[in-house]
This record gives C-alpha cells, sequence and structure tokens, in this order.
C-alpha cells in the first residue's frame, strides 16, 4: 500500500501544512493541490459537495503528491467507510463529544479485528496498491473533532479511544459552545486555555492534534503552540480574497478612468 505521507512528516518531526476544499468541483481540487500542501481536505460536512463530486476531487487530488482527507458530515458509519472507498488517507469526524462516539467512529475506519468497517475497497485499491486490505488499518488517519463543551470535558477519555491517531479542533463551534461567538484564529484566554487543555490531553495519550485556521500568521502561532497539523487556507477563501483584490483594481481603474 502506498505509505501515508502525515506519519511520515510527523516520523520526521515536521509539522502537516493542510488545505481545505469545499468547492465542489475537480479541477478546483486539482488546482489546490498543485499549491504544495502536505494534506488536502475535502468537506462533506459544510462544503458544497456531494459523494460524486467527493470521488472526482479524490481521483484530481491524486496527482499531486498530498495526502487526501475527507471530514465526513457526521459520525455516520455508512458515509465514513465510503470516504475510505474511494480514497481518503483520514477521516475527520465531526462533534465527536464521548468515549463511546469516538469508538464508533474509529470502528468505522479499521477492519476486524480492531473495528467493524465493511470489505469493499472499491477505487481505493486501485489508488493505494496491492497491500491495501493488509495495510489499511495502519495507514489510515482517525481525526475525532473536538468542538463542544461537552468533548473539552471529556478530552483525556476521547484521546485515550485505540485506534485514535488525532483529534482536529473546530473554532467556531468550539465558540459557540462556550458562549462566544462562532470566530476563528481567536487571541482570547479562555479559548486559548482550553486549546492548551486539548493539546495537554494529546500529548499524554500519545494522540497528534490539528486546528482549522484562516491565515498564515495564526497557523505558526498554533504550530508554535504545540498543534501537529494545521489547516492553513480554502478554495473559497482563496476565492474571497481574489474578489476583494479584483474589486480594489476595479475602483483603481474606475478613478483612473473618471
Amino acid at each position: 500500500m502506498k505509505p501515508n505521507r502525515l506519519r511520515e512528516i510527523w516520523a520526521e518531526g515536521r509539522p502537516v501544512l493542510n488545505g481545505w476544499c469545499s468547492i465542489g468541483d475537480p479541477f478546483v481540487a486539482e488546482t489546490m493541490a498543485s499549491m504544495g500542501w502536505d494534506a488536502l481536505t475535502i468537506d462533506l460536512q459544510h462544503g458544497l459537495i456531494g459523494y460524486a463530486e467527493m470521488l472526482a476531487m479524490l481521483q484530481a487530488v491524486a496527482a499531486g503528491n498530498v495526502t487526501p482527507i475527507v471530514r465526513v458530515s457526521w459520525n455516520a458509519p455508512g458515509e465514513i467507510m465510503k470516504a475510505l472507498d474511494a480514497g481518503a488517507y483520514g477521516v475527520i469526524c465531526p462533534m465527536v463529544n464521548t468515549r463511546a462516539e469516538c469508538e464508533a467512529f474509529v470502528g468505522a475506519c479499521r477492519y476486524p479485528p480492531r473495528g467493524y468497517r465493511s470489505f469493499g475497497p472499491t477505487r481505493t485499491a486501485l489508488s493505494s496498491g496491492p497491500g491495501y486490505a493488509d495495510e489499511a488499518n495502519d495507514e489510515i488517519l482517525t481525526f475525532a473533532m473536538i468542538e463542544t463543551v461537552e468533548a473539552l470535558a471529556n478530552v483525556a477519555e476521547i484521546v485515550a479511544t485505540p485506534g485514535l491517531n488525532a483529534v482536529y479542533v473546530g473554532p467556531s463551534d468550539l465558540s459557540l459552545s462556550m458562549g462566544g461567538k462562532p470566530d476563528q484564529d481567536t487571541q482570547d484566554p479562555v479559548r486559548l486555555a482550553a486549546y492548551d487543555t486539548i493539546l495537554s490531553a494529546c500529548k499524554a495519550a500519545g494522540v497528534r492534534a490539528g486546528i482549522h485556521t484562516t491565515s498564515a500568521a495564526y497557523s505558526q502561532q498554533m504550530i508554535a503552540r504545540g498543534f501537529d497539523l494545521v489547516t492553513v487556507g480554502s478554495d473559497a477563501g482563496y476565492l474571497q480574497s481574489g474578489r476583494r483584490d479584483a474589486r480594489a483594481m476595479q475602483d483603481f481603474v474606475r478613478t483612473r478612468a473618471g
């Protein structure tokens, strides 16, 4: 089986730089994959993406040296297994609040006897190599999202789940759950203390920690804080940034023309 590059990066002591896809188009995914990310996440939860679009995007990403991750819409075994069968090398599962929910998630990602994933690697048997059946349990990465006060209270139990590789912090939902606004890239000391609680639990359990950010500067701050994976930017975010640049150029041209 083709090795999971993220495991290799972490073994070398380096953080993973992750890009994010929420636009359901294979060419956009291919463009994102050409930008030099270590990993690229296809977002089925809040992105404008269904199964068919996800499959085409995974095929488009395959040409680049980037590890494909899928964030599923919920802790639903069937959807998790279809994402893996389509070629995901990692799964991010939202709203994991308890050890039992984490066990259900991890079990859906592992073949027996380590889980209950059904065997049928339709596409990934082709894209990942002939050793998939024997090696998938050791290569596929599982990310449980910590994004509620309940999950924060249970984080030590969650990260102790056998087979869990990493957590992924959802800043907006965590802020809402804590009574704040759904903002990101926060400097709020209460939220940063919550991040430190999560990082401490992960370190004690030997589990990696990732976080969603919207800027390179904040990603650097989170890496310095101890996170092993940072999401630096998204296709929709870059499009919005380009829109602002285009509007500035339009205003400039109108000013010169007037």
